[in-house]
């Protein structure tokens, strides 16, 4: 088994779910790292009518800085509005109306942590995917792991080098295929061959 430090994001990119399900890999979620901005920590990419749309948590400015301490802002009602983008974007897909029950069930409760509403959310993928995945937290920060560290291999800002094999994606006849979006595009689009997508991903 090899150890990876993994950052704890929401509705992860399917790259991200190649490392972490990848079944050589012993997980360790960050969770004491300075909460770094424009992250997939808190925003995921779906695939809207228009293209790549993000999905943003807004975050509480408390002065807090470690991943752990961060809270969500429910100054607006976000979770309405990324369920309704949700839906927006997949409700024609071939498995969204299979899997919709239980995705809606993230949005369901409000939950101050930004990392445990994460978690929770990510439970409820693996639950789809049908699959378990041991992790454990960090117990304090290092600079430098002995862990594989994946703090910063994830990059909400420019297109993964990696190479992803192409699958029909609902809007792809208008915008083509768009590479590494949240598990959430892979799911609703492939249904059950997810698993065995995410396993024949090679990360660069």
């Amino acid at each position: 088994m090899k150890k990876v430090l993994l950052p704890i994001f929401y509705l992860p990119p399917v790259s991200w779910f190649s490392v972490f399900l990848d079944e050589e890999n012993e997980v360790l979620f960050e969770q004491f790292e300075n909460f770094p901005k424009q992250t997939y920590r808190n925003r995921a990419a779906i695939y809207g009518a228009n293209g790549k749309l993000p999905l943003i948590i807004p975050i509480k400015h408390t002065g807090k800085r470690e991943v752990k301490d961060i809270e969500v802002s429910f100054a607006e009602d976000w979770r309405k509005l990324h369920w309704k983008s949700i839906k927006t974007a997949y409700q024609s897909t071939p498995y969204f109306e299979y899997y919709e029950d239980k995705l809606k069930k993230i949005y369901e409760e409000q939950i101050i942590s930004l990392k445990d509403f994460n978690l929770k959310a990510l439970g409820i993928i693996l639950d789809i995917l049908k699959t378990e995945k041991k992790y454990e937290l960090t117990d304090e920060y290092f600079k430098n792991p002995e862990a594989e560290d994946y703090r910063e291999k994830f990059s909400a800002k420019s297109e993964s080098p990696s190479e992803f094999e192409k699958y029909y994606q609902s809007f792809s006849d208008k915008n083509g295929f768009i590479k590494d979006l949240s598990i959430l595009d892979l799911l609703c689009n492939i249904g059950p061959e997810s698993l065995t997508y995410i396993k024949n991903i090679k990360l660069d």
